[in-house]
C-alpha cells in the first residue's frame, strides 16, 4: 500500500533521494529570474530577466552540473538551505511541500507530462528576456507582478 502513495506525499523533503528532490523542480524557471532586494526593507522584487544559461524554449539550464561554476551566486536548493530562500514562488513544489500544501494538478510528477507546467501558463516560457541583453542599471525597467 505505500509503494502507491506518491514519493512527495509520504516523504519529508529531508527523506528524499537526491532523484526524488531534483524531480521535484517543475521546470517553471521562476527561480532562474534576475531579482533586485531593497536594502532598507528587504522586499525582493522579481524581474523579467532570465539568466543568460536559460534555454528560454525549454526553462531549463544549459549548463546545469556546472552552473555554480559559471555562475556563482546560482541557487543550489537543498533541504537544509530551503528556510533560506523565503523569495521562492508561491507556486514552488519545494516552497508547497515545505509549507505542507499538495503539489498543483499541473505539476510534472502529478500530470505525469513535462508540458504541462508550460501548458498551465506556469512557467516563464516566452515570457522573458535574457539579462545579458539588458544593463544592470536599466534592470528596476524590468520589475514584474506577473510572478505574484
Amino acid at each position: 500500500m505505500i509503494a502507491q502513495i506518491p514519493f512527495w506525499q509520504r516523504k519529508r523533503l529531508d527523506e528524499m533521494t537526491a532523484e526524488e528532490w531534483e524531480s521535484l523542480c517543475d521546470g517553471c524557471g521562476k527561480c532562474c529570474l534576475a531579482k533586485l532586494e531593497d536594502e532598507d526593507t528587504g522586499e525582493v522584487y522579481y524581474t523579467d530577466l532570465v539568466c543568460r544559461h536559460m534555454d528560454q524554449d525549454t526553462c531549463s539550464c544549459t549548463v546545469y552540473e556546472d552552473r555554480v561554476r559559471q555562475v556563482p551566486n546560482c541557487v543550489v536548493l537543498t533541504p537544509d538551505t530551503l528556510d533560506q530562500y523565503h523569495w521562492l514562488p508561491y507556486t514552488c513544489a519545494y516552497r508547497t511541500l515545505a509549507e505542507g500544501r499538495p503539489l498543483a494538478d499541473w505539476h510534472p510528477l502529478r500530470s505525469g507530462d513535462p508540458a504541462s507546467v508550460h501548458e498551465a501558463g506556469m512557467s516563464v516560457r516566452h515570457r522573458v528576456e535574457s539579462e545579458a541583453d539588458v544593463p544592470e542599471q536599466n534592470w528596476e525597467e524590468h520589475i514584474i507582478h506577473w510572478i505574484l
